[in-house]
């Protein structure tokens, strides 16, 4: 049964009447009384009982109307689900974030900005490593993710650069260098190095360390923190110093100062990955506003950038 059939029924169901009906419909009397009746036959019931002056419900056709009601409501609503989920404005969006990145203030813009163009869309945030992160898109359980490249299995995945976030180090509270607002990592060979594992985030891990190698020195292996983020505590507890991205100066540890880093300072790089060949209108949406919200925010003065940490 063509959903036009229904159409027909129910609007000559509320005109009681085939050829105001036609009107409506932009149609002839004649076919459309012609179409009610191919319904009819289908259905193998009377809808309407024909009279001088127009048409009248059956009690079966009036049994059969609100249904007929509910189905074009519901396929009016499916359109209009489709075209949302076609222009990126309806649906949901599971998004991945390496490990720090919420701290980094261009991200909550970014989420901010695609909240306020596309109201109903849902976003669920999860946190994690790189490689995890990249596993979680292999088997669909994240529509995006923001990572430190490289990514493993990159011909899975497209990758797009979005920024190269400044380092600063972190040094515990009462450091002899404590009082010195720049710092070079060769004042600093002889203190334990705080870092993650290289595994949760093989690009930046080899960044900092080769920083360490271009200042020629090397220095002394620290305990390893469980993650970027928990580098800031071990700091605090005075077992060492580390080199972190500049938006975890915005954690106010007791016991931490953090100070700018000179060259040669290493990068801490995001990119934005998803499934190669991905198809999805509001990941496209949201990936679009994530690359000019990151290229705008690179363009920035560094106390437009980090405002908490400045003031």
């Amino acid at each position: 049964m063509d959903i036009r059939h229904l159409r027909y029924f129910v609007t000559v169901a509320d005109h009681g009447s085939i050829t105001r009906a036609a009107e409506e419909l932009g149609m002839e009397q004649p076919p459309l009384s012609q179409q009610i009746k191919q319904l009819e036959q289908k259905l193998g019931v009377a809808l309407f009982e024909r009279q001088t002056r127009g048409v009248k419900l059956t009690e079966i056709g009036a049994t059969l109307l609100p249904r007929a009601r509910t189905i074009l409501d519901l396929q009016a609503q499916f359109m209009v689900t489709a075209d949302g989920l076609a222009r990126g404005e309806l649906g949901h969006i599971r998004l991945g974030l390496a490990g720090a990145v919420p701290l980094l203030p261009v991200i909550p813009m970014v989420i901010r900005h695609f909240r306020e163009s596309a109201p109903d869309v849902t976003l669920s945030l999860e946190e994690s490593n790189t490689p995890a992160l990249c596993a979680a898109l292999h088997d669909h359980s994240t529509d995006l993710a923001i990572i430190r490249p490289p990514v493993p299995d990159p011909t899975r995945l497209s990758v797009f650069h979005l920024l190269d976030e400044p380092t600063v180090i972190a040094l515990p509270r009462g450091h002899r260098l404590a009082a010195q607002p720049v710092i070079s990592l060769d004042k600093v060979a002889e203190d334990p190095l705080i870092i993650f594992p290289r595994e949760l985030g093989p690009g930046f891990h080899d960044a900092i360390l080769s920083a360490y190698q271009l200042a020629g020195v090397t220095p002394p292996m620290g305990q390893q923190a469980p993650q970027i983020a928990g580098t800031v505590p071990l700091v605090a507890a005075g077992l060492g110093v580390s080199v972190v991205p500049r938006s975890l100066s915005q954690i106010h540890a007791g016991g931490v100062t953090f100070h700018t880093l000179s060259e040669p300072a290493p990068r801490a790089t995001l990119a934005v990955a998803i499934r190669s060949g991905q198809n999805m209108p509001l990941v496209a949406r949201f990936v679009k506003i994530l690359r000019a919200s990151c290229r705008k925010w690179e363009n920035m003065s560094p106390e437009d950038q980090f405002p908490a940490a400045e003031s």
